[in-house]
C-alpha cells in the first residue's frame, strides 16, 4: 500500500463522500474515494475516502462496515481517521453516528473524540450545541419530515448521547463557541478540562470556517474526528498543503446528460421543480405503480433513450412529504424505498450503457445503489459544482470511456443545480 496517506475517511453514504473529499481537494490534497472496503492499494495520494451505504444500515451491519474500513486504512498509514457524518446529522435514536463512533473509539483506543457537523459555507452551523440549517434550527427545518432519519431534535449533545451504549458509560460534553473564538489554545484545554471530568466526546460549536480551522489544529493529534465534510477544510494545511487547482483536474466530458434524483428533500424537490418549469424532459417514478408489478425501469429507458443529447433527461421519484408518508404506510418505509432504490439503479446504469457520459445522481440512498449498479470502485474528484458537490470521474464496465458523475446529497445545491451542473443557464 501506499506510504504517503495522511488522512483515511469513512464516510457513511456516498454522496457524504464525495462531499468530503471535494472540500479535501479544493484545499490541496490529492484525494481518491473508494466505493465500500478497498480489497488491494489504492494509488499514490494524499487522503483515501472509504465511502460506505452505512447510514441508515441495521447499526451492527454500520458498525462491522466502519470498523472494516478503519483497519484498512490503519494498514494503509493513516494516522488520523475522519468519520464523515451528514451535515444535518442524520441518524435514528438508534443511531448510527452512535454506534460507529463508539466502535472506532474502541478499535483506535481513542479516549477523546470531537464531533460536528458543521458546514458554514452551506448555512449548517453549531452554536451552544444546536445544529442550524440556515437561520432556523434542525428541528424546524424540512429534516424534521425526512422519510429515513427524521431530525426532531437540534440539542446534538443530547442527540449523541441517546446513542450512545450506557453499558460502555461515555458522556457527551461540549465546547462553546466562546471557547472556539479565543483561539487553539483555549480549545485545547477546553478539551483536556472534559477529558478530566470523564467526557469521551464533545460537540463543538462553529459559525464559520475560521472556527473549522481553529478546531482541525486542536484537534490534530487526535486519533479520530466525527463530523460533517466543513471541518476537512482546516486539515491540508496541517500537513503544509495549499490550494491546487491541478488536484481537481479530470479528463474532458463527453457523452450525453441525464440526472436520476430519488432524493425527497426540499432542496431537491425545488431543484427538480426549477427544471421541469425550465422546460427540461423529465420522467416521474411512481412507488405504487413500482409495487403493482410496472416496470417503470424499462419505461422510463425507453422514454429517455431518443431524448439522450446535449440536453439533459431527468428521472426521478422525487415527491412533497404527504405523498412519501402515503406511500410509506401503504408499502412501509424500507420496501418503498428499497424498490424506488432498485429502480433508479436499473435506470442510471441503462442510461450510461446507452450513451450517457455525464450523469448526476441527487440523494444518498439513490446515489448509492446506482453507484454500486454501474460497478464503480473509485472516484477521481474533480471541480466544485456548488458547495458540497464535485464533479468526479469514474471507471465503469457500463461504459468503456468512463463516466463523469455528481453524486448530489439531496439537502445540497441551489436551485437551479441541474443547470448549473451542465453549463446551461
Amino acid at each position: 500500500m501506499s506510504g504517503t496517506m495522511k488522512l483515511g475517511c469513512i464516510a457513511d453514504d456516498f454522496t457524504g463522500g464525495t462531499d468530503l473529499a471535494n472540500n479535501l481537494v479544493r484545499a490541496g490534497m490529492r484525494t481518491v474515494q473508494c466505493v465500500g472496503v478497498p480489497a488491494g492499494p489504492v494509488p499514490d495520494c494524499d487522503a483515501v475516502v472509504v465511502a460506505l451505504k452505512s447510514r441508515t444500515a441495521p447499526a451492527a451491519d454500520a458498525v462491522a462496515q466502519s470498523l472494516a474500513a478503519a483497519r484498512w486504512l490503519r494498514a494503509a498509514g493513516a494516522a488520523q481517521l475522519y468519520f464523515k457524518v451528514c451535515s444535518t446529522f442524520d441518524s435514528t435514536p438508534q443511531g448510527n453516528i452512535g454506534p460507529v463512533a463508539e466502535a472506532l473509539m474502541d478499535e483506535l483506543g481513542a479516549g477523546f473524540a470531537v464531533v460536528t457537523p458543521a458546514f458554514p459555507e452551506n448555512a449548517r452551523t453549531v452554536y451552544k450545541g444546536h445544529l442550524f440549517v440556515g437561520d432556523v434550527l434542525l428541528s424546524d427545518s424540512p429534516m424534521r419530515h425526512h422519510p429515513l432519519t427524521p431530525m426532531t431534535d437540534a440539542n446534538l449533545v443530547r442527540v449523541l448521547q441517546a446513542q450512545l451504549d450506557p453499558a460502555r458509560g461515555r458522556r457527551v460534553g461540549l465546547v462553546e463557541h466562546r471557547v472556539v473564538a479565543q483561539g487553539v489554545d483555549a480549545v485545547a484545554r477546553r478539551i483536556e478540562a472534559l477529558r478530566a471530568d470523564g467526557v469521551a466526546l464533545a460537540i463543538v460549536d462553529a459559525l464559520g470556517d475560521d472556527d473549522l480551522r481553529t478546531l482541525a489544529r486542536a484537534a490534530a493529534a487526535l486519533p479520530l474526528v466525527v463530523a460533517g465534510s466543513g471541518l476537512a477544510i482546516g486539515i491540508p494545511a496541517l500537513h503544509g498543503l495549499r490550494p491546487d487547482d491541478r488536484t481537481a483536474q479530470l479528463p474532458p466530458p463527453d457523452g450525453a446528460r441525464a440526472v436520476v434524483a430519488g432524493s425527497c428533500s426540499a432542496a431537491t424537490r425545488a431543484q427538480v421543480e426549477a427544471f421541469l418549469a425550465a422546460g427540461g424532459a423529465g420522467f416521474a417514478i411512481d412507488p405504487l405503480q413500482l409495487a403493482a408489478g410496472r416496470d417503470l425501469a424499462a419505461e422510463a429507458l425507453a422514454w429517455a433513450r431518443p431524448r439522450l443529447g446535449a440536453a439533459p433527461v431527468l428521472v426521478y421519484a422525487t415527491a412533497e412529504p404527504a405523498a412519501v408518508r402515503a406511500v410509506q404506510q401503504q408499502l412501509g418505509a424500507a420496501h418503498a424505498g428499497a424498490l424506488v432504490e432498485q429502480a433508479l439503479s436499473r435506470i442510471a446504469r441503462g442510461l450510461v450503457e446507452s450513451g450517457v457520459g455525464q450523469l448526476v445522481v441527487a440523494g444518498g440512498e439513490t446515489a448509492g445503489a446506482c453507484v454500486q449498479a454501474l460497478g464503480i470502485t473509485q472516484l477521481r474528484i474533480g471541480p466544485q459544482i456548488d458547495p458540497g458537490v464535485p464533479w468526479c470521474h469514474a471507471a465503469t464496465p457500463a461504459r468503456a470511456a468512463g463516466l463523469h458523475l455528481a453524486l448530489k446529497s439531496g439537502n445540497f445545491g441551489a436551485v437551479r443545480f441541474f443547470h448549473h451542473a451542465f453549463g446551461l443557464p
